[in-house]
């Protein structure tokens, strides 16, 4: 590591450093409830699903459907309408994706939009859109295509008009643009989803746009939302777009943490981050790693700072070109980066699987925030480690709201961790 790098700067600050010699009270819970739910023991042929549809999911490497798709699943494929709230990392996208494959027939969509899916970021549409790639390998003649800004308009015009997708996947913006200008046809929809539908509909903005595409759609068709935190606020504006919807809420409350993530805190001041994440990095065994942020400027200048301290790192945030933006998330998933830097873009919906430790650098600024950022380690039961430097009394204050409202323990960082805890073997 070269001396002449100072880990002890890191520039571009959006807000001012909170006063080194604060006294960080965080408190632990009298009891942690062991909230793990078994993965159930029936496997994906019960649910009576086309052979195309198991062929593809016995070639993904998956045996047994999650809680959430074994609750959820049954009734979508009827066409039911749902609102499912499930923890982060255990396969709520997969219900909607094969809830709408098993249902789609070529013969009555013909070349017809027949499903939208909705999502608040590029990254998240652009996932959503291979996790359908990936489950309609034998189904060919269905397709898929994902829509969002950045991405000049007349593209997505030519792409509507000449080889129209059966599913489209897209951000509200760019998705309403196309609706509006007649470029994208919503008359024929039957399936409209939501994911992550409480981060979208809690933006009155966003809410506005996605209620403009809805009233384009037809009156009857399925609908599905989902999301790993809903508010009680938010609920009663979800059921506004449903008629008689099946209510699943796997894990509410207290049941939110996860299972398998090993989760601790250091308490340091604003001058020592780097140093410490700098002695993570070395001592650590991780297959890949994020580390959040709490703005872009700092997300830029860590990820220069690890580099120079040779530890290559990218990073990624919403002031990027879309083009940037995607191909970085691809190298990411891909394997070719090992370690990330993020702003809460990446804190939703995003699913590496091999993302094993999570840092929260800075603080989430709210418990369900805190629940999201951690849920990119130990995905679907697997294991994985969250660290979270606290540097202020209001981060103690997050952690604590953590801890009690999701019922789990977060102790202080060991000295040493045994590697077998958040590695899977």
């Amino acid at each position: 590591m070269s001396d002449e790098v100072d880990i002890n700067e890191l520039t571009a600050y959006d807000s001012e450093e909170e006063a080194e010699n604060e006294k960080v009270e965080v408190k632990q819970p009298t009891k942690s409830d062991d909230t793990y739910v078994a993965i159930h023991s029936s496997g994906f042929k019960e649910f009576l699903l086309k052979p195309e549809l198991l062929r593809a999911i016995a070639d993904c490497g998956f045996e047994h459907p999650s809680e959430v798709q074994h609750e959820c699943i049954p009734q979508a494929i009827l066409g039911t309408d749902v609102i499912c709230q499930a923890k982060s990392g255990m396969g709520k996208t997969a219900v909607f994706v094969l809830a709408v494959l098993q249902q789609l027939e070529i013969a009555t969509v013909g070349n017809n939009v027949a499903c939208l899916v909705l999502c608040h970021t590029r990254e998240l549409a652009y996932q959503i859109c291979l996790e359908f790639d990936r489950f309609k390998t034998y189904l060919p003649q269905l397709k898929a295509a994902v829509f969002y800004g950045g991405i000049p308009y007349q593209k997505h015009v030519d792409m509507l008009k000449n080889d129209t997708p059966h599913i489209v996947i897209g951000t509200p913006g760019r998705i309403l643009q196309l609706s509006e200008e007649k470029a994208l046809n919503l008359k024929h929809l039957k399936y409209f989803v939501l994911d992550e539908c409480d981060k979208m509909l809690e933006s009155l903005d966003m809410r506005k746009d996605i209620q403009k595409i809805f009233k384009m759609t037809p009156h009857d068709k399925q609908v599905m939302m989902f999301s790993a935190t809903l508010s009680d606020t938010v609920r009663p504006v979800v059921k506004k777009f449903m008629h008689n919807p099946l209510e699943i809420y796997i894990n509410e409350g207290a049941k939110l943490t996860l299972h398998g993530l090993k989760q601790y805190f250091v308490q340091l001041t604003e001058k020592d981050k780097n140093r410490k994440l700098v002695d993570l990095l070395d001592s650590l065994e991780f297959n890949q790693v994020v580390i959040f942020v709490k703005s872009t400027p700092r997300a830029n200048e860590l990820a220069k700072l690890l580099s120079d301290c040779n530890f290559p790192a990218i990073c990624i945030h919403r002031q990027m070109k879309q083009e940037e933006r995607i191909d970085r998330y691809r190298k990411f998933k891909d394997f070719q980066s090992r370690i990330m830097v993020a702003t809460d873009l990446l804190s939703r919906g995003i699913d590496i699987e091999r993302v094993n430790v999570v840092v929260n650098y800075d603080m989430s600024e709210s418990s369900d925030t805190y629940l999201h950022r951690v849920g990119r380690a130990g995905r679907f039961g697997t294991k994985g480690l969250a660290i979270s430097f606290v540097s202020s009394p209001e981060d103690g204050t997050v952690l604590n709201e953590v801890q009690s409202r999701f019922a789990v323990s977060v102790p202080e960082l060991p000295e040493v961790i045994d590697a077998s805890t958040y590695m899977n073997s």
